[in-house]
């Protein structure tokens, strides 16, 4: 397993919401576990075979400042007004798969607009937006986990 596969790895756990994930192959044992507050991943990278016990810090060196990932991307105007998840879920930009996105970069959003849905124990929750304005960046996936206070939406409120 390469470092490259081990970074892809480290990203797609931190984004599914999984807490802990555990892979052992021949030569190679991986723990990756990640906390729920803020998004943080920690690696740990073990070698079992003692033929090459300088690559282990090597690997370990290059992969943490790669595991943890901002919860945001940094915004680039102040004046945008950011929509945040309320709760934990799954976030859905659509009422249901054949119908059409709720909104899209650039629409115009009146307060009290759904904007999206999340998931959370089998209930669909209707996210209004508090605010009026256009959608400037959408920051979140289709069909991707949030966490409470995760940012969604930029909008700018002019």
């Amino acid at each position: 397993m390469d470092l490259k596969e081990i970074q892809n790895l480290i990203k797609f756990v931190a984004n599914s919401g999984v807490a802990e994930v555990k892979l052992e192959m021949d030569d190679v044992k991986i723990t990756i576990r990640t906390t729920l507050e803020g998004n943080v991943s920690e690696a740990t990278y073990i070698q079992q075979i003692p033929a090459q016990p300088a690559l282990q810090p090597v690997l370990a060196q290059q992969i943490a400042p790669v595991a943890p990932t901002p919860a945001a991307p940094a915004v680039e105007n102040s004046n945008y007004i950011t929509i945040k998840s309320p709760i934990i879920g799954t976030f859905y930009r659509k009422p249901s798969p054949d119908k059409p996105m709720f909104v899209e970069v650039g629409s115009t959003i009146a307060k009290g607009d759904v904007l999206c849905v999340i998931e959370a124990m089998k209930l669909f929750n209707e996210i209004e937006s508090e605010v009026s304005g256009k959608i400037v960046k959408i920051l979140v996936d289709d069909m991707s986990p949030v966490e409470y206070d995760q940012p969604l939406f930029l909008v700018d409120p002019s």
